[in-house]
């Protein structure tokens, strides 16, 4: 009979044991008296170490360690949506009422979903009907705004149904039993799926439509595909947050996951009690029956913050598996790589650059490549995709350190904070310089038919204009603004109405908050076509820019953003001839000023 594994060494959330020659890797234990949640990350014969989630003071040599013979996994299925988790999905609410205090106690166990909850079970497979992994055997209505899908599992390759029927159950009761070639197979509404695998899909697709977000600069300038990945590295309080919050209440996702990674305790405290808050522009709904909030903050066991990411992707590769779009917000990932620094330097494993573990890079890949945009599994033809977001705090906002560099090697997305043009008040504070999409060339099509045949050229248009300014602002420097040709002064006048008049983005306001890519082209088109008219009139001699910078339409077109989407074709169209009317005067007037002067 073997021994009772026991504890020989505690060094913070690293605990390390003797007697495990029956642990596996990655299995989850019950550390000390009090059962705290480990999970064994290493193993040398019978020595084993372990990454405990909970606080560790008072644990001690000698203690005894309990096997589970499990991988730390999650539980899937209806009650997902409108919960608030922690790193290892226990509901923070009944984490509360357990305890009967605010802090965490340790050695809790509460499951990630009610088991006693009944759920109104429709059935839409029947009895006789051959299934396949991923089938949908019946719907749960989850919330008002989704509609739940119970699969077949992954590890139940496919049979015929023997029995299934609609009703009330609670997520453990037999909703169906499959005949397999390996017996009857009951299933239930719960599945439960480990944290470090992905889950299976029949095949990845071509990302090739953006996920519109309603962010001018995002959408137009720096677009994210719908299944892609993107990055927003920026120094504190540069925005990432504030953004990553823009983007849950506004992108065009059907669930969405939010995962407070390592954060602080009072900016996960705004967090929880402003996404209950929140209405679902598109339905009028609350956001929160579309979300699922994980918080990890950055008082809570360190080694938490790496199951809360993996956590968190699980849960959305689950609702990305019943063909909905889903988004994944990381809020920071920076924090996840200090986790795996401070687990590394315990475990003594040869450290690499600034400290970090020489897997960095692979274990963030391994997370951003769990995106994208896929055939799920089943017979029926179900695309769902997985779009991820992940916000990186690098120190001092210096993008060349290795968390920032290893994101930016996985991701097809960089949108660059910049802590100047916060100080500015210039939100979203995304350099438009330094920030980039490698989704342009896919996306170009999508926006060709779908918006305009234009929208790239005249994106294009805009970028380049942005870039001449930071050349031309040099010399401005030097010898101001007179010195420059009439055409210089019209591409800083244009650059100028693009930065404050379409970059600039009011996130309070009910109107300006969100554009969509149909508004924005016309903002667009607005500037470019005053660029157009101007150069008409610049070019004539003695011509004063001064003349085009005064005009009465330029306050028409710096409030045009906040026209309302319903009047946006009308208003336009105006606004547009209102430019050529008031350029075309001046043409006029420098013509009579002419004729006066030949007179005299």
């Amino acid at each position: 009979m073997s021994s009772q594994p026991i504890i020989t060494k505690v060094a913070g959330p690293l605990v390390v044991a003797k007697g495990m020659k029956n642990a596996k890797m990655y299995e989850v234990v019950r550390v000390s008296k009090e059962k705290l949640i480990g999970e064994v990350i290493e193993l040398h014969g019978e020595t084993a170490s372990i990454q405990v989630y909970e606080e560790t003071s008072g644990i001690g040599p000698g203690e005894p360690v309990e096997l589970t013979g499990q991988t730390l996994s999650v539980d899937l299925g209806p009650g997902l949506l409108t919960s608030f988790y922690d790193g290892i999905q226990r509901p923070l609410e009944l984490i509360e009422k357990v305890a009967e205090s605010a802090f965490i106690s340790r050695g809790i166990e509460v499951p990630g979903l009610d088991r006693e909850k009944k759920w109104d079970f429709k059935a839409v497979a029947q009895e006789g009907d051959q299934v396949i992994a991923g089938d949908i055997l019946g719907t749960v209505q989850e919330t008002t705004l989704i509609d739940h899908k119970v699969m077949l599992p992954p590890h139940i390759t496919g049979g015929k149904i023997k029995k299934i029927q609609s009703g009330s159950f609670n997520i453990e009761q037999t909703v169906a039993v499959i005949e397999t070639e390996d017996g009857d197979k009951e299933v239930c509404m719960l599945q439960k799926w480990p944290i470090r695998i992905p889950r299976p899909s029949k095949a990845k697709k071509f990302p090739n439509e953006p996920l519109q977000t309603g962010t001018r600069i995002l959408d137009t300038l720096f677009p994210i595909a719908r299944g892609g990945a993107g990055a927003i590295p920026g120094p504190f309080g540069s925005g990432k947050t504030v953004t990553q919050q823009s983007l849950a209440k506004y992108c065009a996702a059907q669930v969405i996951v939010y995962i407070g990674c390592g954060e602080r305790g009072n900016e996960m405290t705004e967090v929880l009690k402003e996404f209950p808050t929140l209405i679902d522009p598109n339905s009028g709904e609350p956001l929160m029956k579309r979300t699922v909030l994980i918080a990890n903050t950055s008082n809570m066991p360190v080694a938490a913050r790496e199951a809360s990411v993996y956590t968190g992707i699980t849960i959305a590769e689950y609702y990305r598996d019943m063909g909905y779009d889903v988004a994944l917000m990381a809020d920071s990932t920076s924090r996840w790589a200090e986790a795996m620094r401070e687990m590394s330097g315990r475990l003594e494993e040869m450290p690499g650059e600034e400290g970090y573990p020489a897997y960095l890079g692979s274990r963030t890949a391994g997370f951003y490549e769990r995106t994208g945009i896929v055939s799920c599994l089943g017979k029926e033809d179900r695309t769902g995709s997985l779009t991820a977001i992940g916000a990186v705090s690098p120190p001092g906002g210096d993008f060349s350190e290795p968390v920032t560099q290893n994101t930016l090697r996985v991701t097809k997305v960089f949108w660059a904070l910049d802590a100047k043009l916060a100080y500015k008040r210039h939100f979203p504070a995304i350099n438009w310089l330094q920030s980039y999409s490698l989704y342009l060339d896919n996306l170009d099509k999508y926006y060709a038919t779908e918006v305009a045949e234009d929208f790239c050229e005249k994106r294009d248009k805009i970028q380049a204009i942005l870039q001449e300014e930071s050349k031309l602002e040099e010399i401005v420097r030097l010898v101001g603004t007179d010195a420059l040709s009439p055409r210089e002064q019209l591409t800083m006048e244009i650059a100028r109405m693009a930065r404050e008049d379409f970059l600039y983005q009011n996130a309070f306001d009910k109107v300006d908050a969100y554009t969509s890519l149909k508004k924005q082209y016309k903002l667009l088109d607005v500037m470019i076509h005053f660029m157009e008219e101007a150069e008409k009139v610049i070019g004539q001699e003695d011509f004063e820019f001064s003349r085009v910078r005064d005009l009465p339409v330029k306050d028409e077109i710096a409030k045009a953003s906040f026209i309302p989407e319903d009047e946006v074709e009308e208003k336009y169209a105006v606004l547009k001839e209102t430019i050529s009317n008031q350029i075309g005067a001046l043409k006029t007037q420098n013509t009579s000023v002419k004729k006066e002067e030949v007179q005299i």
